[in-house]
């Protein structure tokens, strides 16, 4: 008898509209291979919910909080649910900014872009370096990021971030070609470069059709496709990843890609960056949807 699959999309994140799609494009990829797929909306009722579709294996497709860090896989392990993706404790990890910059600093193929943790009750350091971009550490979709000019625009932003947690990250900004690299089960795919039409990259850029260009291969240089692709593998493995995870590079004028972020659950439409770059090395999105369901399993095994 076939499992049967519970597709976690929605969710209670700033996200949710996102994941949504998501969790639809990967439902109906699964049944179209022939799965038995329950889709269920992710809520405080969710372990009612998988217990009344009788779900076997959850094939997890939130994006942001209670769904990308953590905290949705380690309510699966003590329901012994495999699931999809990285296990509780790396999902939480990446899922932090500051905390990923910290792990991955001693990780000789990385650069970094430098930074500074500001928190709530600190003042504006005079040292700044100007434009600094401001982020809030949990946050994804560039959902809480912005690029500030001057000590002004940095305390508007500021108060912004902090409606999200009392740690700001403060980071040199990188000019250049921004690009992102999936790692799928620790093998790199095709590097993709993205343009967006008024320079940067934030969430209506990423959710409107028509406002950015996508460009699979990235025109970027041999040397720059292998530096990003082992930085984005030495992450993964660092960080202890699982399934697909896509790290982002902003490309300087010297050739050098410096690593931003990586994200454990990458948007998962026909359309989205991660399929884009396996479908350039021959994997279909519904092989790809597939291959991670049959790579859910659980992290953790009871120690009684």
């Amino acid at each position: 008898m076939s499992p049967i699959i519970g597709v976690l999309k929605g969710g209670m994140s700033s996200e949710r509209a996102v994941s949504l799609k998501s969790g639809e494009a990967v439902a109906a990829a699964l049944r179209s291979r022939g799965h038995t797929v329950v889709e269920i909306d992710v809520g405080p009722d969710l372990p009612q919910q998988l217990i009344a579709g009788g779900i076997d294996v959850a094939w997890i497709a939130l994006h942001g909080a209670f769904g990308e860090d953590g905290c949705v896989q380690g309510l699966l392990e003590i329901m012994r649910i495999p699931y999809t993706g990285s296990s509780m404790a790396a999902s939480a990890v990446a899922m932090d900014k500051i905390r990923t910059k910290r792990m991955l600093q001693d990780v000789a193929v990385m650069h970094l872009p430098g930074d500074r943790v500001w928190r709530t009750g600190d003042g504006i350091d005079d040292d700044l370096t100007w434009p600094v971009v401001a982020k809030t550490p949990n946050g994804g979709s560039t959902i809480g990021v912005y690029i500030c000019k001057d000590a002004g625009e940095l305390e508007r932003a500021l108060v912004k971030c902090t409606e999200w947690g009392e740690e700001v990250l403060l980071e040199d900004r990188i000019v250049g070609e921004e690009i992102t690299v999936a790692v799928l089960d620790g093998t790199p795919l095709t590097p993709v470069a993205i343009r967006p039409a008024d320079g940067f990259f934030d969430f209506e850029a990423k959710y409107t059709k028509g406002q950015t260009e996508y460009i699979v291969p990235a025109p970027i240089a041999d040397a720059v496709t292998t530096s990003a692709s082992a930085q984005a593998v030495a992450a993964y493995r660092t960080l202890a990843l699982s399934g697909i995870a896509r790290a982002d590079f902003i490309v300087d004028a010297d050739g050098i890609p410096w690593f931003l972020e990586i994200n454990t659950i990458p948007g998962m439409t026909a359309t989205s960056l991660s399929p884009m770059a396996a479908g350039a090395t021959g994997i279909s999105f519904e092989e790809l949807v597939e291959r991670l369901m049959k790579s859910a399993r659980l992290h953790l095994q009871p120690s009684v």
